[in-house]
């Protein structure tokens, strides 16, 4: 990004959120230092504390030294942001904070002719995001307004709302004051080096692309294993679960990379219809189909933590069998395992391909195909490729085991060290909207989701072990 980009202002609600303090204001400070920000760039944290521009400032230094260290060598850049720092309190509810960051928008326009282009950044529970964006429009701040002449942005975390119904009454008041192509809905796994490459590994690829499709593939397994806890978010995973919180947005997202088809060109609106048409053809649950497609459990000692109650039904693992009905993909099964507490963390997708219709070598066990050749995608915490294939064991016998063809990222490429939240903080400043989820893709994985718990009736989640690999009953998924 050239150092001559228009200068801007990025509003941040829930300044004080542990998001803003672990992952925003290290990027936005790493942006500024590697060059990718405008010389009078401005942020304004918003929030609901009684606090000046000076204590605001010493705050975000604090923060920035615990979380981004780096930072205490480098005290003349931080001095200079720091400086870029500003706050204005504001009740999320009351139509007159707003007024209030309106003036503080415009005091520093003179200075700094930020006003022309304007980025919101909701780092907020999205129960409150409606308010805010109706306040926005309300004072003269939302897309729509014209009373500045420069882009306006919103970046909204997830999850967008909290069933089908909330997330389209959240669309609804986003499209009254913002129009689609200014909103940038994130999911940091979009940001991921390994997730970016899935189109181009499928697409790139001739020796790929050919079998990528039912004749082929056997099967579709996606795991995001957490090795840890829900680190004291108990009120919010009530309210969500692991479902909501993973499956929802993460996992679909995963799903849809994999299985989309081919987009006309690399434009973003094209790349994301055929994730909208992948997340609309996904079958909805049933009553009948959930029994042996749902195993939900729940991690042992998970009652005993803060905010959850005593007799709580929350599940923090679920295995789900998705199935795709279109030409591609019928009749393949797609896994999806995730949880919290689990034997390690890693995320990864496994594509099992069908075995040869006749095995005329021994193999290990005896098993007419025990090695079948699998692709292996490793998302985190290794970002690798490889391919499996059955090989000859040495020696006089013809018996063939599993053998590895491996690429990783870390030891191929050199990079100058973006994570997903440097990468979609740059797409979303210079207005990409590639790596960000449009509102019918969140509609159609709601519908998803809503119709698999509203399929469930009640089920019990199994009580697992801390640091296993979920129930026992979720074997029978991979």
């Amino acid at each position: 990004m050239s150092a001559s980009l228009d200068n801007f202002t990025i509003v941040i609600f829930g300044a004080g959120s542990d998001l803003a303090s672990r992952k925003l204001f290290p990027s936005i400070f790493q942006l500024a230092r590697w060059g990718h920000m405008p010389p009078s760039f401005r942020v304004i944290g918003v929030g609901r504390q009684e606090t000046g521009h000076e204590a605001f400032r010493w705050s975000v230094r604090e923060r920035l030294m615990e979380h981004f260290p780096e930072a205490a060598g480098d005290t003349e850049r931080l001095d200079t942001f720091c400086r870029s720092l500003f706050y204005v309190r504001v009740d999320l509810d009351d139509p007159v904070g707003y007024e209030v960051l309106h003036d503080e928008i415009m005091r520093q326009e003179e200075a700094a002719q930020a006003c022309r282009n304007l980025m919101f950044y909701l780092s907020i529970p999205p129960s409150l995001a409606p308010a805010v964006v109706r306040n926005l429009g309300a004072a003269g701040l939302g897309g729509r307004e014209r009373s500045c002449t420069g882009w306006r942005k919103l970046i909204a975390e997830k999850p967008y709302g909290q069933d089908l119904e909330s997330a389209r009454e959240l669309n609804r008041v986003i499209d009254e004051v913002f129009d689609e192509s200014q909103v940038y809905r994130i999911d940091h796994y979009l940001g991921k080096e390994p997730v970016q490459n899935i189109m181009v590994f499928r697409f790139s690829n001739g020796i790929f692309e050919p079998l990528w499709n039912r004749q082929y593939i056997a099967q579709v397994m996606i795991t995001i294993a957490e090795d840890f806890g829900i680190r004291g978010r108990g009120g919010y995973y009530e309210e969500a679960g692991l479902l909501r919180d993973i499956i929802q947005n993460h996992g679909l997202q995963l799903l849809a990379a994999i299985a989309m088809e081919p987009p006309v060109d690399l434009d973003a609106d094209s790349i994301r219809d055929e994730k909208s048409k992948i997340l609309r053809s996904v079958r909805r649950f049933t009553p009948d189909s959930v029994r042996d497609s749902v195993v939900l459990g729940q991690y042992e000692g998970y009652l005993a933590e803060r905010g959850v109650a005593p007799d709580s039904t929350v599940e923090t693992f679920a295995a789900v069998k998705f199935y795709i009905d279109n030409w591609r993909w019928s009749g393949v099964p797609f896994y999806m395992k995730a949880g919290k507490n689990l034997a390690k963390s890693v995320t990864e997708i496994v594509i099992t391909f069908r075995c040869p219709p006749q095995n005329y070598y021994g193999s290990y066990g005896g098993a007419a195909c025990s090695t079948p050749n699998q692709v292996v995608l490793g998302i985190q915490p290794d970002e690798t490729v490889a391919i499996r294939f059955g090989a000859k064991r040495p020696g006089e016998e013809m018996i063939t085991d599993p053998v590895y063809m491996k690429f990783d990222y870390r030891s191929t490429f050199q990079s100058e060290g973006l994570t997903p939240y440097h990468r979609l903080l740059l797409d979303a400043i210079e207005g990409n909207q590639m790596n960000f989820i449009r509102r019918d893709s969140v509609e159609h994985s709601w519908s998803i989701i809503d119709s698999l718990k509203d399929s469930i009736n009640g089920q019990v989640p199994e009580l697992y072990p801390v640091h296993s690999w979920g129930p026992e009953s979720s074997r029978i998924y991979g």
